[in-house]
């Protein structure tokens, strides 16, 4: 399905409420081409900001992004200096963009350990565009859904009984649509600590293309496989 296809105000998404992406590949498609590490990252922004272009009017509610993990900071110090730096170009070049479009942004993971400067920019943000409802832009900063799920299990023991749906008002994700899809680029098959509860159900997409390359046509792809798919929740 092409993105020039989809009619002003239409919708890709079959049912689709919220989408998330697991963001992988940016070193490979350096490496291919035998460049520097950073200019995969730098592509990869591009990417993310083709995406959030693109998907305006496919009809989603929230796209979620695995930006950076909890277990990013093994990588080397220069590559970790390097990605930070593009998520703060990010934030600065396109704040504005994003405001405008309507799309409310939300941070989710322990991001106030990050740079005050960019604590401070996330936050400018998130406050800047909290009234907007065209679709929330979710960005995955130090986050290891481990964690998550042991911070909300503690924050519903503080209040009371712990059930499943105790410990799910406590997370992140609460204000969000339940997630319904799941993608990863590059060719890995697996979900590296991310939205493990949230994914509970959510119905899984994996494609070899590096994330440099994933075009909003690839995520219609994904999500015209969805709407083939039959949910049944454990029911038969």
């Amino acid at each position: 399905m092409s993105v020039a296809a989809v009619p002003a105000g239409g919708s890709v998404a079959n049912g689709v409420r919220h989408v998330a992406i697991i963001m992988d590949g940016n070193g490979r498609w350096a490496k291919k081409r035998f460049l520097p590490r950073v200019m995969g990252h730098q592509r990869g922004v591009e990417a993310v900001r083709r995406l959030i272009r693109g998907v305006r009017d496919f009809g989603l509610e929230a796209v979620t992004l695995y930006a950076f993990s909890s277990e990013n900071w093994r990588r080397p110090e220069e590559e970790v200096s390097d990605l930070m730096g593009l998520l703060k170009r990010f934030i600065i070049s396109d704040i504005d963009e994003i405001a405008g479009n309507g799309v409310r942004l939300k941070i989710i993971g322990d991001y106030k350990a990050l740079s005050p400067d960019i604590v401070t920019l996330l936050e400018d943000a998130m406050a800047r565009t909290a009234g907007n409802d065209v679709m929330t832009l979710v960005i995955a900063l130090n986050y290891g859904s481990q964690q998550e799920i042991a911070r909300a299990a503690a924050a519903a023991a503080a209040k009371g009984a712990i059930t499943p749906e105790s410990i799910e008002a406590e997370l992140y994700t609460a204000d969000l649509p339940p997630l319904d899809l799941l993608v990863r680029t590059s060719g890995e098959v697996r979900l590296s600590n991310f939205l493990l509860w949230q994914a509970a159900y959510a119905e899984m997409w994996f494609t070899d293309v590096l994330w440099p390359d994933f075009t909003p046509e690839h995520l219609a792809e994904a999500l015209g496989a969805f709407g083939q798919r039959e949910r049944r929740f454990g029911g038969r």
